[in-house]
């Protein structure tokens, strides 16, 4: 979500794809609660107040705690409508949420949607390494290029004294990029006044000052080419 609202502040076409089906939670950091409009050819994304296309799931339940109890056909299924029959109309970027870890969601969009890249998100802990590894084999094994490594809640700064306090221990990101041979492409604190907005629906009012470099690098190593589905 950050990733989309900081590429559409600079200007570019953005959509998001919501391919956690099983855990949707993108409309609601972005205030979308109405099921996305039927178009003459298909179905329309839901439209953020910014401008961002968005779709998912949630967007198709009665209600957004409605539980998604599918087994893996039905996941890669739903998945496949979002990027074939869903009318995204001419974008500079559609970014992929994914679960974590190596589920039916990640082999689908690897085998069925032509990828620029990967960023994948890590915390400070060694175990959250250890899935973001299996993940990155997984990507390396399907041809699906890895842009770099986000570290998520890194740290958090004290209000008083400015002091930057590592709430889940020292960071393991440059082992787990160093193991894989990717860039760290940033470190993000908890903050909780992002959590606020996501809550209500307003991450599109973030300002998101220390993501803007995390953008520069992501955008930087994106190659012009796709890498082709593997079926």
């Amino acid at each position: 979500a950050l990733l989309a609202v900081a590429l559409h502040r600079r200007g570019e076409r953005v959509g998001v794809l919501d391919a956690d089906i099983t855990g949707p939670s993108i409309p609601k950091m972005f205030g979308l609660h109405q099921p996305p409009p039927m178009g003459p050819v298909g179905i329309l994304p839901a439209e953020t107040a910014t401008g961002i296309e968005v779709m998912s799931i949630n967007l198709l339940l009665p209600n957004e705690d409605e539980a998604v109890i599918w087994r893996g056909p039905l996941i890669s299924s739903a998945i496949k409508q979002f990027w074939g029959e869903v009318v995204w109309g001419n974008l500079d970027y559609l970014i992929v949420d994914l679960p974590p870890g190596t589920s039916d969601a990640s082999l689908t969009v690897m085998q069925s949607i032509p990828l620029n890249g990967i960023v994948l998100v890590t915390s400070p802990q060694d175990l959250a390494g250890m899935v973001v590894r299996k993940a990155a084999r997984m990507a390396h094994h399907m041809g699906a290029p890895i842009l770099g490594v986000v570290e998520n809640m890194s740290y958090i700064t004290c209000p008083k004294c400015g002091e930057k306090i590592e709430v889940f221990g020292p960071s393991q990101a440059l082992h787990t990029t160093g193991q894989l041979g990717v860039p760290l492409l940033g470190r993000l604190p908890l903050d909780p006044e992002l959590a606020r907005r996501c809550d209500a629906g307003e991450i599109e009012a973030y300002t998101a000052e220390l993501f803007e470099p995390i953008v520069d690098r992501v955008t930087e190593r994106v190659p012009t080419t796709k890498t082709a589905p593997i079926f």
